[in-house]
């Protein structure tokens, strides 16, 4: 008749593998917990590149919005001192200061019944700041009285 082992006995048994004879270790990672562990680090690390590139897309928007009222209100400058006769419609770039920023300005006479005569001296002046063929467009809209 065959003895059972008690607890203390069943400690002391090993599993032993059927190709070397050896005892089975327990140590090591099964290959579910290495897959596992591989898709938790693959999903953060997904995570946090789409945050990076949210941050940077961010960043470049906030630098072209706090960049555009300068030049528009730079460009209006120099419209205002070119004097009534040379004040036209025209377009352009800002050069090296400013690569891929281009400016447009659209001037038109303004017609109103309300102010009459008045309105003979009333411009209305449009500028168009853009970056990078219209990835981002800024635009300012005034009226300029301008004096005999």
């Amino acid at each position: 008749m065959k003895k059972i082992p008690t607890g203390n006995q069943m400690r002391s048994i090993r599993r032993v593998r059927p190709d070397t004879g050896r005892p089975q270790s327990k140590a090591g990672f099964t290959l579910l917990e290495i897959m596992a562990a591989i898709s938790i680090i693959a999903i953060v690390l997904v995570t946090v590149y789409r945050l990076h590139a949210q941050t940077l897309s961010m960043n470049y928007s906030a630098r072209f919005y706090t960049t555009a009222p300068m030049l528009a209100q730079k460009k209006m400058v120099e419209i205002e001192s070119e004097g009534r006769e040379n004040m036209s419609g025209d377009s352009g770039e800002f050069g090296d200061e400013f690569p891929g920023y281009r400016w447009q300005v659209t001037v038109e006479d303004v017609e109103s019944k309300a102010l009459g005569k008045a309105a003979e001296n009333l411009k209305k002046i449009d500028i168009l700041i853009t970056l990078n063929n219209d990835e981002f467009t800024y635009r300012v809209r005034t009226y300029k009285f301008l004096q005999d």
